[in-house]
């Protein structure tokens, strides 16, 4: 019961009348990670589920369609990219007392726009020969000379790293947060580049001890028999800001502004946010469910536990823009 909607297909959708049972997806998450959630909500009501999957342009997208769009429902990563769907005005807020059950306060827009659904930590990779496992408790601390010329990461200006930076300037304000960026960038082992598991891969080779990345690339890795040996060769570390938790960011939904089957949408959302489906959907892609009673996989599990940092992440998403300045300021990748 899962459709694959190419964009011809999805502009006859445009001009066909909405069905009664049927609920539309656009989707920056990958097939494999929803089928098996679309699946399991059309045996549960019987409401087909059609998902157009879309590597770019989903805001563009749909501010082009407008209230002609079919879609129902926006499936992202990243909270700035939700923050982007609420800002451009192709989201409505959405009221409901199993969402607001299921989705502890911090991982919601104040205003209902979107929901998260899992959660993933922004964590060290550190080398397990080369790196005690106490020897990397906060972010702060990655600004100590102590880690010259031994931390690899990725671009400064990508989402992930604007998103922590955020984070920092939440809790330590501008000048404090600028001089960490300097900090971190003179520990550096090479000029950031890659993603985070080309980071787990420089740790395995020797060029660096310890990296930035997100839990899931350790489960990513680990199924991968090329990548395999540089998963084995990391500790995954959870490290906290100062008088805080652990860096967090979420994969959510929200309901598009012209959602023409409004009712099934809204079934489709609070259907995700059920510790049932929370797991299916988290165990996927080796995340962190977020509904009450909802436990992760046992391998995300076996990386060990962590508290999260309980700022809500609109919040974060406010100073993003704040956040690149500074890494533009700091010229952390020159």
């Amino acid at each position: 019961m899962f459709l694959r909607l190419t964009t011809a297909l999805a502009t006859l959708a445009i001009a066909a009348p909405a069905l009664a049972q049927e609920v539309n997806l656009y989707s920056y998450r990958q097939p494999e990670l929803l089928e098996p959630l679309t699946d399991a909500f059309t045996e549960a009501t019987g409401i087909k589920v059609n998902v157009a999957f879309l590597e770019k342009g989903m805001v563009e997208r749909l501010k082009a369609e407008g209230s002609r769009s079919p879609a129902d429902l926006i499936f992202t990563v990243d909270v700035a990219r939700l923050a982007e769907a609420v800002q451009a005005g192709v989201t409505q807020p959405v009221d409901s007392e199993t969402l607001r059950s299921n989705v502890p306060a911090a991982y919601h827009d104040p205003d209902g726009h979107w929901w998260g659904l899992t959660t993933r930590a922004r964590i060290v990779y550190a080398s397990k020969d080369r790196v005690a496992p106490d020897e990397v408790t906060t972010y702060e601390d990655l600004a100590d000379p102590k880690w010259k010329g031994r931390i690899c990461t990725r671009s400064g200006t990508h989402p992930y790293t604007v998103a922590l930076v955020a984070a920092m300037l939440h809790h330590h304000g501008e000048d404090d947060t600028r001089a960490w960026l300097e900090g971190v960038k003179s520990n550096l082992a090479r000029k950031p580049q890659g993603n985070d598991r080309a980071q787990v891969k420089a740790i395995w080779s020797g060029e660096c001890d310890i990296s930035l990345g997100n839990t899931y690339y350790m489960g990513q890795m680990l199924e991968d028999p090329e990548q395999t040996e540089w998963a084995n060769s990391v500790n995954v570390l959870f490290p906290v800001f100062e008088g805080s938790g652990t860096h967090v960011n979420i994969s959510g939904v929200a309901m598009t502004a012209s959602a023409p089957n409004r009712d099934n949408a809204l079934k489709m959302m609070e259907f995700l946010t059920t510790p049932t489906a929370q797991q299916v959907y988290a165990k996927a892609n080796y995340e962190y469910p977020i509904a009450p009673g909802s436990e992760p996989d046992e391998l995300v599990k076996s990386w060990g536990s962590f508290t999260a940092d309980d700022t809500n992440l609109m919040t974060l998403a406010s100073l993003q823009e704040a956040a690149l300045r500074l890494v533009e300021e700091v010229d952390f990748d020159g």
